[in-house]
C-alpha cells in the first residue's frame, strides 16, 4: 500500500491540509476558509477536497493524522472558554486577581490586565494545607469534598481546575481533591501537579486555570472530529501538535490542552528546521505570515530555541506581563497582529496604521466580498497588483479589486493621498511592523539577525518576505515549495515529544544525586507513557536533561541543558561549570564563592518522526518564459510597471530570473521586487538573493514614516 500521510492546520483565516505520499514524495495541498463557529466544517471541506485531488479514499490513510490548531489560543484571547471553576487552598482564592503584583508599565495609571479565565464567583476554597517542604499539615475531608461538589454542581460548571498550595512539593492533597471531585461531578477535572508541577503560585495557577477553561473547548471538537473520521472511513488515529514542537495523542492533548496554545506556529518552526537541514543553513530565520498574524522564529544549530513560559492573551501585544504567563514549554517565537486580514486605519496623530485587529475569515478583507468594509493588508496587496483578482486560490475565490480600491479612498482622503498610494503605505507599514518585532525579539535574546537567510511561508508570507528581509538586512529569501501550507507540512516532520518539568529545590552538590535520580525516573516513565500513547516504540524513545538553577539567595533561575542519555549524563563538576559559564554568558560575571541551587528539573522525551524523501524537480531551461505580464506598484508616488508573472509549476531546477517578478501558485504569490536575483533549487525552492541597496528594493527605509 502507498504510505499516505495527512496533516491539518486550523488557522485564524484559513485551514490548511497536506497529503504526503511518503513512498514517492508527492504532495497534495488544499486551502479553505476556516469556519470559526464550527471548526470541523473547514477541516471536513479541506480534507475531502485534498483526498479528491489525490484520487484516494479515507481508508488509504493508515498513519496517524497530525493536527495543529488555533482553537486554544483564540478561545483564551476572545474569552470564549468553557464555564470552569477553580478550587484552591483556604485563604488563597484571590491569587488570580492579585497575580504576581508586577506592573508591566509602572507609569500607566490606567494599567489593564486580562480578566482571569475563571471569575471570582467561581473560585472555591477548601480546608487543606501542605507545607513548603512537602509535609501534609491538613488533609481534605470527605465531608468537605461533598460540600464542595454540591456547590460546584449548583453553579453548573463544565470543568474544574485544582491548584493547592505547595502541591509541587507533595501532590497528595491535590490528588485526593481531584479524584474526589471527578468521581462526584462527572466533568473534566485537572490538577496543577499534572499540568505544571512547578514552584511559584500564580504561574502554576493561571496555567492550570487556562487548561481547565479550554478543556470544554477542545474535548467536544476532538470527539466530533474523531466521530467524523470514523464515519467517513478513516482508520487512523489523531496526533496533536504541541507548542514545544512535538506531537502527542489526542487523549493527552484533551487532558492538557494548554500545551496546544502555539500549536500551528510551532509546526512552522519545525518545517523551518527540516528545510534548514536540507539547505545546509545552520542559521535560518522563519517568517510565517498568515491571514491573521505573523510569526517569526530563529533556527540556530538546526534547532529552534525553547522557552519555558509563554504569555497568552496580552492586553498590549508588545508589553510582556500584560497577559497570562503560562508555564508551558514552547518554541521561542514572536507573534504580532500582522496578517492578510490586518485592518488599516488612521490614528489620532494622522499616522497610517495596520493591525493588530483582523478581519479574520468572517467577514474577511473587503476584497473577499463577504461583508467586510475596512480595508486590510490583502486588499492593499491586491490594489498594488501583487495579487491576481482572478487567480486567488487558483480562481476558486475571485477577489473584488474595485471594492478594495474604493475602501482605501476614505483613508486616502484623511492622509491627503490617493487610494493607490494609501494601499502601498499599508504594505510598507505592515513590513515595518513585522521587521521591528523580529528585531526586538532578537535583541532580547542578544542576537543580530543581519546576514541570516529568511525562509518565507504562510499564505501572505511570500508576498511580504523580500520587503521584510530588506529591513532586516537578510541577504537571501527562500520560498519553499507549498509555502502557503508549510505549517501543516511541519506537523509531518515533527517528532513525538513531551517536555516535562518538576520543581524540587535542592543545593547542587553530591547529596542531590539520589533525590534527583528518583525524580528523573518518574519523569522518564511519564515520557514513555505519553510517547507510547502516540505510537512510539519504547526502543526509539530518547531523553534530554536540563535544570533551572540559580546562585543561592537569588530569586530567578536560568535554564541549561546538560545532555542526552538513559540517565543523568553530567558529573557534578561538569554541571557546575556549565552553570557558571551560562550565567557568565548572560550576566557577564561568575560568583564562584556562592553555592548553586537547582529549583526545577527538566526532561525532554522524544521519538523522531518517520522519514521520507521529497524528489528533486525536473531541470528547467535556465531562462524561464513568463506566463504573462501584470502592472504592479512597489513604492508610493510611482506609476505601475509591467511585471513578468511566472507559474510556479512551470519553473524547473536551475532556472534563473531577475526581479521585479511575481511567481504564482494556487495558494500564494511570491513577490520579487527589483534588486533581487532568483534561482530555483533542486527541490523546487526559489532562492532570492539581494543584489541592490535597500532603497532600490521596493521597500521604504527603516526610518521613513507614513503619515499625513
Amino acid at each position: 500500500m502507498t504510505d499516505w500521510r495527512l496533516a491539518v492546520d486550523i488557522g485564524g483565516t484559513f485551514t490548511d491540509v497536506v497529503l504526503l505520499d511518503a513512498d514517492t514524495g508527492r504532495v497534495v495541498v488544499e486551502k479553505t476558509l476556516t469556519t470559526p463557529s464550527a471548526p470541523l466544517g473547514g477541516v471536513r471541506a479541506g480534507v475531502l477536497s485534498a483526498l479528491d485531488k489525490a484520487g484516494i479514499s479515507p481508508g488509504d490513510i493508515t498513519r496517524p493524522i497530525v493536527h495543529a490548531t488555533t482553537l486554544i489560543t483564540n478561545a483564551l484571547i476572545e474569552g470564549k472558554t468553557g464555564r470552569a471553576a477553580l478550587v484552591t487552598t483556604d485563604g488563597f482564592g484571590d491569587t488570580l486577581e492579585i497575580r504576581s503584583e508586577h506592573r508591566y508599565d509602572m507609569y500607566d495609571l490606567q494599567i489593564e490586565f486580562p480578566a482571569p479565565p475563571i471569575p471570582r464567583d467561581l473560585v472555591f476554597e477548601i480546608n487543606e494545607r501542605t507545607s513548603a517542604s512537602g509535609a501534609v499539615l491538613t488533609r481534605p475531608t470527605e465531608t468537605g469534598l461533598d460540600t464542595l461538589a454540591e456547590e460546584l454542581r449548583r453553579h453548573d460548571v463544565e470543568a474544574v481546575a485544582v491548584c493547592l498550595l505547595n502541591s509541587y512539593a507533595n501532590a497528595e492533597n491535590e490528588r485526593l481533591v481531584t479524584e474526589g471531585l471527578a468521581k462526584r461531578l462527572g466533568v473534566p477535572v485537572c490538577a496543577s501537579h499534572e499540568v505544571t508541577p512547578q514552584i511559584r503560585e500564580y504561574p502554576r495557577m493561571i496555567t492550570t486555570v487556562c487548561n481547565a477553561a479550554t478543556m470544554p473547548v477542545i474535548g467536544p471538537y476532538l470527539k466530533e472530529l474523531q466521530d467524523w473520521l470514523t464515519e467517513t472511513g478513516f482508520g487512523a488515529s489523531v496526533l496533536m501538535m504541541l507548542s514545544n514542537g512535538g506531537v502527542v495523542s489526542a487523549d493527552d492533548a484533551r487532558r492538557v490542552p494548554i500545551r496546544l496554545v502555539e500549536s500551528g506556529p510551532a509546526a512552522g518552526a519545525l518545517a523551518g528546521v527540516w528545510y534548514a537541514r536540507r539547505l545546509g543553513e545552520e542559521r535560518l530565520f522563519c517568517f510565517d505570515m498568515g491571514g491573521t498574524t505573523a510569526k517569526s522564529c530563529l533556527i540556530e544549530d538546526y534547532r529552534p530555541e525553547l522557552t519555558n513560559e509563554f504569555e497568552v492573551a496580552r492586553v498590549y501585544r508588545f508589553k510582556k506581563g500584560s497577559g497570562y504567563p503560562c508555564s508551558i514549554p514552547s518554541v521561542d517565537l514572536v507573534e504580532i497582529g500582522a496578517g492578510g486580514g490586518s485592518l488599516a486605519r488612521v490614528d489620532d496623530l494622522g499616522l497610517l496604521k495596520a493591525g493588530p485587529d483582523s478581519a479574520g475569515a468572517d467577514p474577511g478583507p473587503v476584497s473577499y466580498a463577504r461583508g467586510g468594509t475596512v480595508p486590510a493588508t490583502t486588499d492593499a496587496d491586491l490594489v498594488m497588483g501583487l495579487l491576481d483578482p482572478e487567480y486567488f486560490l487558483g480562481g476558486e475565490m475571485p477577489l473584488d479589486l474595485a471594492g478594495a480600491r474604493g475602501a482605501f479612498a476614505p483613508l486616502g482622503e484623511r492622509l491627503g493621498a490617493s487610494a493607490d498610494d494609501t494601499a502601498v503605505g499599508v504594505y510598507e507599514v505592515i513590513n515595518q511592523n513585522m521587521a521591528a518585532s523580529a528585531r526586538m525579539h532578537a535583541v532580547e535574546r542578544g542576537i543580530d539577525l543581519r546576514g541570516v537567510a529568511l525562509i518565507a511561508f504562510g499564505g501572505a508570507g511570500p508576498v511580504h518576505a523580500c520587503g521584510v528581509a530588506t529591513l532586516l538586512e537578510a541577504p537571501r529569501v527562500i520560498f519553499p515549495v507549498n509555502a502557503s501550507v508549510l505549517s501543516a507540512f511541519g506537523t509531518l516532520v515533527s517528532p513525538v515529544r513531551i517536555d516535562l518539568a518538576r520543581s524540587m529545590v535542592r543545593a547542587l552538590d553530591g547529596r542531590v544525586d539520589a533525590d534527583r535520580d528518583l525524580l528523573l525516573e518518574d519523569m522518564r516513565q511519564e515520557g514513555h507513557r505519553v510517547l507510547a500513547a502516540a505510537g512510539a516504540a519504547s526502543g526509539d524513545v530518547r531523553f534530554r536533561y536540563g535544570l533551572d538553577a540559580r546562585y543561592e539567595g537569588q530569586g530567578n533561575e536560568i535554564t541549561l541543558w546538560v545532555g542526552e542519555g538513559a540517565a543523568w549524563p553530567s558529573s557534578l563538576e561538569e554541571t557546575l561549570e556549565l552553570f557558571h559559564g551560562e550565567y557568565e554568558k548572560i550576566y557577564g560575571l561568575r560568583i564562584p564563592d556562592v553555592g548553586v541551587e537547582v529549583v526545577t528539573w527538566r526532561v525532554a522525551a522524544w521519538s523522531d518522526a518517520p522519514g521520507f524523501e521529497v524528489p528533486a524537480v525536473a531541470a528547467g531551461s535556465g531562462t524561464p518564459v513568463p506566463d504573462r505580464h501584470r502592472p504592479a506598484r512597489f513604492r508610493r508616488g510611482e506609476e505601475p510597471v509591467p511585471v513578468p508573472v511566472y507559474r510556479r509549476a512551470q519553473l524547473g531546477a536551475g532556472d534563473r530570473f531577475e526581479g521585479p517578478a511575481l511567481v504564482e501558485e494556487r495558494e500564494t504569490t511570491s513577490v520579487i521586487p527589483g534588486g533581487w536575483s532568483c534561482e530555483v533549487a533542486a527541490d523546487g525552492s526559489i532562492v532570492a538573493t539581494a543584489t541592490a541597496p535597500a532603497e532600490r528594493s521596493g521597500t521604504v527605509k527603516q526610518t521613513e514614516e507614513v503619515s499625513a
